[in-house]
């Protein structure tokens, strides 16, 4: 399985290729075909062995595959990075750097993007692509097609509380129909980028990052580079776009009508408290004076929007130039997240929507003991087992982020990096504070192996990666 997904993925470095022969010339194609020729002879020698074989994969099965894939791809699509000239890269900050796409998260110890060869600005962005959607539900709508079944690994990929539920009766045809909203979506934002100003290159790598929530920019200085408020819009209405379940997109497509969308009771509190968080942000730039009305309202939106759905790309002067209260507030937003079943990080509406109506729940119940109060959503009962996978996913993230803070703390890095950063990884949202407001770069090999995990931990959410470490697991 793991060399069958190898082998697709080592398919990936043809798009990179294509634009270092148009723009950088032959000395950037050579690294592609190298890793391209590592991983497909790495996959073959896992494939070619055992592929007379045909085995049904178990529930458990599912997780191993995604975590062993997720890890070796971390490790194999670093070498773009570490083969080429410019940059050319140690290990650690390879792998941080894939990781860091593949998560989806943006966090970056690149400088000078403006001057780096374009293949390998693509090949960043690529990673948000693939990442955002996720390349094992790509793997799923492909291996049937091989024999090859793919529920178990959509299973093990998919975030949130509630990942059984299927669009349509197959598998396979659900993970086309997600793609083909993506796919989809990403054309009208490269087309909306390109005719607010971008050059089309900008624009195909933005939307990448956009739609993927991702965050890796072709430029230094990010969005802030091109100073524009239309482009600025355009990214904050895709962040939101991309923080919405994708399952709702397709039912719409279905019904030819959008009122299945905003029927959604997560839909409506992802969108309530996104309102609150950027209306906030925006009068409080206008009231310290950071920026005229009109500037705060389309700074605070585009800046809102693409910190608390974890994109990470940033506008000018963001974090360090801004009132301390708005970059605070947009860290604690980041936990936030957006919807399940969308490209974000972090905790998700859903399981904060829950745990509210359950904190209610027993405040009603302190007022009457004996009475039968259930916690219900859009009318529906929600059962016992799934509010308790929501208690302890809260309290396994909460660990981690507490867990990871400390240990960073142990590498030396002061308290605001290190809270800052691994809430950055964990929530794959990319900007931290302190001495990563702008880049990752100045923290040790440690700290950046701790943060390349914690991005691994926070896309996994936690629980297949715990599963690996039961005994029971393993019986």
């Amino acid at each position: 399985m793991v060399g069958l997904l190898m082998i697709l993925f080592s398919v990936t470095m043809l798009p990179p290729m294509g634009v270092a022969w148009w723009y950088d010339g032959y000395r950037v194609v050579l690294p592609f075909v190298e890793a391209m020729g590592a991983m497909l002879g790495l996959g073959l020698l896992c494939w070619v062995p055992v592929c007379r074989f045909k085995v049904d994969l178990r529930n458990r099965d599912g997780f191993v595959v995604v975590v062993a894939f997720w890890f070796l791809l971390s490790v194999i699509g670093a070498l773009p990075f570490m083969l080429s000239e410019n940059p050319h890269m140690p290990l650690v900050d390879a792998v941080f750097e894939t990781v860091s796409g593949l998560t989806t998260t943006g966090a970056t110890v690149l400088s000078g993007l403006d001057t780096m060869p374009k293949a390998i600005v693509y090949y960043r962005a690529q990673l948000n692509f693939l990442g955002g959607m996720g390349i094992i539900v790509l793997a799923v709508a492909l291996l049937p097609m091989l024999g090859v079944g793919g529920m178990q690994l959509y299973k093990a990929e998919t975030p949130g509380p509630m990942k059984d539920e299927k669009l349509t009766p197959r598998i396979t045809e659900t993970a086309k129909n997600l793609w083909y909203i993506y796919v989809g979506l990403n054309v009208a934002c490269t087309l909306s980028f390109w005719a607010a100003g971008m050059s089309f290159f900008d624009a195909i790598c933005h939307s990448f990052a956009t739609l993927a929530l991702g965050g890796f920019s072709t430029h230094d200085a990010s969005i802030g580079y091109f100073n524009s408020p239309a482009i600025e819009l355009v990214a904050g209405f895709f962040s939101i776009v991309a923080a919405v379940n994708f399952a709702l997109f397709f039912l719409a497509w279905r019904s030819r009508s959008l009122k299945v969308v905003f029927r959604d009771a997560e839909f409506r509190f992802c969108m309530t408290v996104f309102g609150v968080i950027i209306a906030t942000a925006c009068a409080y730039l206008c009231w310290s004076g950071k920026f005229p009305l009109w500037e705060s309202i389309y700074h605070g939106l585009f800046q809102t929007a693409s910190v608390i759905t974890d994109n990470g790309l940033a506008t000018a002067g963001y974090p360090d130039g801004w009132p301390i209260f708005v970059p605070l507030l947009l860290l604690l937003g980041s936990f936030f997240g957006g919807c399940v079943g969308s490209t974000c990080g972090g905790i998700k509406a859903i399981r904060f929507l829950l745990l509210y109506k359950q904190s209610v729940r027993e405040a009603r119940l302190l007022i009457r003991p004996s009475a039968q109060i259930a916690v219900k959503l859009g009318g529906h009962p929600i059962p016992d087992r799934v509010m308790q996978a929501v208690w302890g996913f809260y309290y396994l993230y909460i660990f981690s982020y507490c867990f990871f803070s400390l240990m960073l703390a142990a590498t030396g890095v002061d308290l605001v990096t290190a809270f800052g950063s691994v809430a950055a990884c964990l929530n794959n949202m990319g900007i931290g504070l302190g001495e990563t407001a702008s880049n990752f770069a100045p923290l040790n090999d440690t700290a950046t192996w701790l943060l390349s995990l914690s991005m691994l931990v926070g896309r996994f959410e936690v629980f297949p990666l715990l599963l690996l470490f039961l005994p029971d697991f393993w019986k």
